[in-house]
């Protein structure tokens, strides 16, 4: 493509400002997907029921680009408000629908909690998408889908295993509603994106992982262990039949997950996408628990108390992405480094903690 073609692209874009509803924006991945579409050109609307995410990442939104999205504090499960919400902002071109429960461990405790949240602010989204004219659709899914797989690294021909988890049962179930509603519909296309471990923060240190309580996610446990907020780190086992015993993931920078939302839509508003497409979105590599805590001490300078303790129910031994589809059909590729981005979700921690006296 030539560079005026390029230029007059990008300038379109911009002046069309094509309308996008971002569901749970106000969440970790949300958020930095938000900064990103309108750093891109879009028009973002955000809904979020801030049962884990807070009001003032609007105004870290704000501070990276200079402009305040709409916002509106609506649960996705409630169709009559959702309905009111279509109405009001008549226009959206797709959807990128985040708002859902993440925990493995508290689905497993607590699983009719996630498949009433999971699956029906699915459902109602997609029952109201084709009465509102919205077409293009961007899912926010799991490599928990493949459960424990048969051959590493996984790409997305690998087959779908037993979830160990409600919470991997509900990526599993959304996936298949989304390939049977697109299957129903002619003006339905949709982008499932199955994401590894996203951790870190958006370089400024105006956003980033921020949970409600005690984190379920180990890097941000990690940095409020090394603040001083946890007395030391649980690790859940040390007996896997890996290198060092602890549990292996593709550990992915937020900012890098963020962009491939971005690419996803690119390509659903240029009318690329003839029939569902889904991606993984990982780095390719694998790190143990071991190596996070050990690489987190190395670039922050601090320590880590952690103890072993039993295997956790629903946690999967060891799985990292194949993204070989993603980079060449998105023309994505994750860019940042394991050791830049755990620097950065560690930058954040210090934030929160200046903030927080």
């Amino acid at each position: 493509m030539g560079v005026k073609k390029t230029l007059k692209k990008i300038w379109n874009k911009i002046s069309s400002s094509d309308r996008i509803l971002v569901t749970g924006g106000l969440g970790y991945i949300g958020s930095h997907t938000v900064v990103e579409l309108m750093e891109a050109g879009y028009d973002v609307y955000i809904i979020d029921n801030l049962s884990n995410s807070n009001i003032d990442v609007l105004n870290g939104i704000e501070a990276i680009t200079g402009k305040r999205p709409v916002f509106e504090n609506i649960d996705c499960t409630d169709y009559v408000a959702m309905d009111k919400f279509f109405s009001k902002y008549e226009g959206f071109k797709a959807v990128i629908h985040f708002a859902a429960y993440k925990a493995v461990g508290e689905s497993v405790s607590k699983p009719l909690r996630y498949y009433r949240n999971n699956i029906l602010s699915l459902v109602n989204l997609l029952e109201l998408m084709p009465i509102h004219k919205t077409h293009g659709f961007v899912f926010s899914s799991s490599c928990t889908v493949y459960g424990q797989p048969d051959t590493l690294p996984v790409d997305e021909r690998s087959p779908i295993k037993p979830a160990l988890s409600p919470y991997g049962s509900t990526k599993q179930m959304s996936e298949q509603i989304i390939l049977d509603a697109v299957h129903a519909s002619e003006d339905l296309h949709a982008v499932l994106l199955r994401y590894f471990n996203p951790i870190g923060a958006h370089p400024t240190s105006a956003i980033g992982e921020l949970p409600n309580g005690v984190p379920n996610n180990l890097v941000p446990f990690v940095c409020q262990t090394a603040a001083g907020m946890h007395k030391k780190l649980k690790v859940f086992g040390d007996d896997y039949n890996t290198p060092d015993g602890t549990c292996i993931r593709d550990y992915i920078s937020v900012v890098d997950l963020a962009k491939a939302h971005v690419k996803a839509i690119d390509r659903l508003l240029d009318e690329k996408v003839k029939k569902p497409e889904i991606y993984n979105i990982g780095t390719g590599k694998g790190q143990s628990v071991m190596e996070v805590i050990k690489t987190f001490e190395k670039v922050s300078g601090k320590r880590v108390p952690y103890e072993i303790v039993g295997r956790r129910e629903g946690d999967i031994e060891q799985v990292w992405a194949n993204p070989a589809l993603a980079n060449k059909k998105l023309k994505w590729v994750a860019e940042e480094s394991f050791e830049d981005t755990l620097r950065s979700a560690w930058r954040w921690q210090e934030v929160v903690n200046k903030n927080s006296k």
